[in-house]
């Protein structure tokens, strides 16, 4: 969690800004149904507001529109890196979009799946160098709980994190 402390700290500032929601989940397109709806239910029974495109995106609206609004409207920005993300944002799509609008922040957190820091780097050297959290080291349950400790606002005041 130490290493977070960074995001933390623009968390506490951005948690006074009206109509925030706690993260923007930037997933790829295939994932929408398994790592990422997984990680979005686990978040919400937290108690974290989370922006998911699978909800938040209205039917015959503009999807880039939806997502520019939710990435300005989001305390913090998640990427769930898997290989399909890998190869989305390899290919110029709305991932690498999201990914860039995300990564000009200091709000960002990669949580990888079924993947590597090396395989990241690879492909995205930016996100790579960012301290995140890694199913291959925590269950996604630690891991949305470590989230929720670091975006959790408690009558306007940032709960501190438990040291683990």
């Amino acid at each position: 969690m130490q290493t977070l402390t960074p995001i933390r700290e623009s968390v506490e500032t951005r948690a006074s800004l009206p109509d925030l929601r706690d993260v923007f989940l930037c997933h790829a397109w295939d994932d929408r149904k398994d790592a990422a709806k997984d990680l979005h239910d686990r978040l919400e029974t937290l108690g974290v507001s989370v922006w998911f495109s699978e909800k938040d995106v209205i039917l015959g609206s503009p999807l880039l529109r939806e997502i520019d609004k939710g990435l300005a409207k989001s305390r913090v920005g998640i990427v769930l890196v898997t290989p399909a993300f890998l190869k989305r944002i390899d290919g110029a799509g709305i991932a690498e979009k999201e990914l860039s609008a995300l990564l000009a922040r200091d709000l960002l957190v990669p949580i990888l799946h079924n993947t590597t820091y090396d395989a990241l780097r690879d492909v995205s050297p930016l996100l790579g160098s960012r301290s995140g959290l890694d199913t291959a080291e925590e269950t996604l349950d630690e891991i949305a709980t470590k989230l929720a400790e670091l975006v959790t606002v408690d009558d306007g005041l940032i709960a501190e994190p438990a040291m683990a």
